[in-house]
């Protein structure tokens, strides 16, 4: 429903001069201005620059909205335009619902076009933190809502397996198989002191053997290299696994200089005239491209900065015939999106082909106070130790429930309790309720099917829920246009109160006819919705709990 009228705006919109503009269908929070609002007119203003009372009138006029759709439309305000819907379009919503099941909220508007969405892309020198868990988490549902556009989407994850961090995981680990065959030797200062290497370490020659100890020192180090991230990248990988995390395509840093495609991208940019030679470096130019400044490609000594092999990798990503790539970055990279960007603008892709996502750290809190570190890492929280204390769903949803680039604060204690403050406890309880209904009237929710008058939902909670449940499959495409994973968590959380609510004061069972089978159909519409919300969150639906 909501689908008809956004189609129906954005045709006049386009008609208006304002094709592809951006704008909102939401609930307005007075149910008296009606049942859904638009800013379209104010954000035509802008573009258009005109005054917005004079184009919400224009588009008023211009609307061809079907009879059995919308009983009135009016404008409010500066120019917000408001619907009111008519009974039977309310009524077909439940029909709707119940027919595309586990398909409501899915659309077409990506229109089969390929997405690259490229998230987590740890160092493979160490487990995975609290903080990659946020970027796991965002970047998953930031895929997951492209697929229910209808969007072709790759999920990608790149192994930094290259340069000095690689070379410092080498010596460490190299270190502590010394130290494992009882040799008097120290992990080099800026190397890695986690627990986790002196394990990897007993593996190693647990496996190989204690000779393996005695091997020339640089013949122990390339070997220490390959196998410390072979390790790290399996325990990544199982850690990803646990918290339903899975990638389509897996890029190796080394692959690029191995493919020469490193070389291949400076190529392309001295070919269009973008680098200069100074100081005994080479440079890009890349502040003709509103960079603040040249950025160094390689250095004196003839190594490259890191600045290209991401440059070779998303022009790798170009050549693979992505249109599109979203990359989810930690927020300290904020200052390397404008920079990334002109090199592509000066590659000559289009502006749109680039788009990140930022995620900030996370705190992890118990009992009022900041945990800082594991027994395995000695330095941070690793997303294993929380998954394991909290669980899948409550970390997930935890890590979901705000903007990724703000500041968040992961409650332990909350996160574990089973009480209506939890977030997610309270979600999935509505699921369970909405569930035991069919337990209790002995009924499959799958045979609940016909149609529904308004008049057989007597109560304005009724009317409530029903409302809020046509709004599903425009959060889902606002989320995914907006790249704002966290619009999903705030409906559900908004759809958990309503059907709690609901719960609480309209019986089902034991009513008239008519009522008891349309306050069923209600419920397995309901159902629907929250089951099809937590799968796009990657959280499970509870029948029971």
């Amino acid at each position: 429903m909501t689908e008809r009228i956004r189609t129906e705006l954005a045709r006049v919109a386009q008609e208006l001069g304002g094709d592809g503009v951006e704008f909102v269908i939401e609930r307005p929070r007075d149910p008296t201005h009606g049942d859904l609002a638009t800013n379209l007119a104010m954000v035509l203003a802008r573009r258009l620059r005109r005054r917005p009372r004079e184009l919400a009138e224009a588009v008023v006029e211009r609307l061809r909205l079907p009879a059995e759709l919308a009983s009135k439309t009016e404008i409010a305000g500066p120019g917000f335009i408001n619907f009111w819907l008519t009974e039977t379009a309310l009524t077909e919503q439940i029909q709707e619902i119940v027919s595309l099941g586990s398909r409501y909220g899915r659309t077409t508007v990506g229109s089969g076009r390929s997405v690259n969405v490229e998230f987590v892309s740890a160092n493979p020198t160490g487990p995975l933190h609290v903080g990659h868990g946020r970027g796991a988490a965002v970047g998953d549902v930031l895929a997951s809502l492209l697929e229910w556009s209808g969007y072709r989407v790759v999920r990608e994850f790149y192994v930094n397996d290259a340069g000095t961090q690689i070379d410092k995981l080498a010596e460490s680990l190299w270190a502590r198989v010394q130290q494992a065959v009882g040799r008097d030797v120290v992990v080099p200062e800026g190397g890695y002191f986690g627990a986790y290497l002196i394990e990897n370490a007993e593996q190693i020659l647990g496996e190989e053997g204690a000779a393996f100890a005695d091997l020339p020192q640089d013949e122990g180090l390339r070997q220490c290299r390959a196998m410390g991230v072979a390790l790290q990248r399996s325990d990544q990988d199982q850690d990803l696994e646990t918290f339903g995390v899975h990638f389509d395509v897996v890029t190796s840093e080394r692959s690029l200089y191995d493919n020469r495609k490193v070389e291949g991208a400076i190529d392309q940019l001295t070919e269009r005239g973008l680098t200069f030679e100074a100081d005994g470096a080479l440079w890009l130019r890349t502040e003709r491209y509103g960079d603040d400044k040249p950025r160094v490609l390689r250095k004196r000594d003839g190594t490259y900065t890191y600045l290209v092999p991401d440059i070779a990798y998303h022009v790798d990503k170009h050549d693979r015939g992505f249109t599109h790539v979203i990359d989810v970055w930690g927020a300290d990279h904020h200052g390397y999106i404008p920079r990334m960007r002109a090199v592509l603008q000066a590659l000559g892709y289009p502006d749109d082909f680039f788009d990140v996502t930022l995620v900030q750290l996370v705190k992890v809190m118990r009992g009022g106070e900041e945990v800082k570190m594991s027994k395995r890492t000695g330095t941070f929280v690793t997303l294993r130790d929380l998954v394991e204390e909290v669980g899948v769903d409550a970390a997930r949803y935890f890590f979901l429930m705000r903007r990724a680039d703000s500041q968040f604060a992961f409650d332990v204690d909350l996160a574990k309790r089973h009480t209506d403050e939890n977030p997610i406890f309270y979600v999935q309880m509505a699921h369970a309720r909405l569930s035991g209904i069919f337990r209790v009237a002995e009924v499959n929710p799958d045979d609940v099917v016909g149609t529904v008058a308004l008049e057989d939902l007597p109560a304005p909670q009724d009317v409530d829920l029903l409302k809020k449940l046509t709004m599903f499959p425009d959060i889902v495409a606002r989320a995914a246009e907006e790249r704002e994973p966290h619009r999903v968590p705030v409906y559900v959380e908004e759809l958990a109160r309503l059907v709690h609510g609901w719960y609480h004061r309209c019986r089902v069972l034991g009513e008239p006819p008519g009522v008891e089978r349309a306050r069923l159909m209600l419920a397995r519409a309901a159902r629907i919705v929250l089951g099809n919300a937590l799968a796009i969150l990657g959280i499970t639906a509870p029948d029971r709990m």
